[in-house]
């Protein structure tokens, strides 16, 4: 990665902060754009060069968490299946950070209840991440996968993630606990995706 790279990343990790305080400490609809930015040290508009809008502070890692489930696809062992692949590119996301689990998770699933333009946003990221992780999987597994069944086991994938998550918001101790949230979704999407497993019983 270059210096500018890490620049920019640092910037984008300390607006994700910025963010995360702000939200809980105000409120999210309390919190603006130029708030965030002057809590980060950067002007407004610098801001959109980061973040497209303030919904998108809420879910920085998707668009990683896809091309995890993509490289995964494309990287799969000659005896590999695809729920194998899913699996594998779950447990490497959750390995390299904790998106899933800790403060702003939290603040996630608590606006996707309550606010419906984070909801909106929420479905869409969701609704296009599994197209696109869909097609890859119908692409790689021609022989077992024609495009519905891509898609539905990549619905079950991301609804057992999703449900995990929806649970352990009850007990937001255990969501602060990112070893805690790593097993319960990797239960759920072994339940979930057990039939389609690779030497499953």
């Amino acid at each position: 990665m270059s210096l500018r790279d890490r620049k920019r990343a640092r910037t984008r990790q300390a607006l994700v902060e910025a963010a995360t305080t702000l939200f809980e400490r105000d409120g999210y609809d309390e919190t603006t754009v130029a708030d965030i930015a002057a809590a980060a040290e950067i002007g407004t508009r610098t801001f959109f060069s980061y973040f497209p809008s303030k919904e998108e502070l809420l879910f920085p890692e998707s668009d990683a968490r896809v091309r995890a489930a993509v490289e995964a696809i494309a990287d799969r062992g000659p005896h590999e299946g695809p729920a194998d692949v899913l699996l594998r590119a779950l447990h490497r996301v959750g390995d390299d950070n904790d998106d899933l689990s800790g403060r702003l998770a939290a603040l996630r699933l608590r606006y996707i209840r309550e606010i419906p333009a984070v909801r909106g946003r929420a479905l869409q990221i969701q609704t296009d991440a599994q197209g696109e992780i869909a097609r890859h999987l119908a692409a790689a597994f021609p022989e077992q996968l024609d495009e519905v069944g891509a898609a539905a086991l990549t619905g079950a994938f991301v609804g057992a993630v999703t449900a995990a998550l929806q649970v352990l918001l009850a007990d937001l101790d255990r969501l602060d606990d990112p070893a805690a949230v790593q097993a319960a979704v990797r239960r759920a999407t072994d339940v979930a995706l057990r039939p389609w497993v690779t030497g499953a019983a």
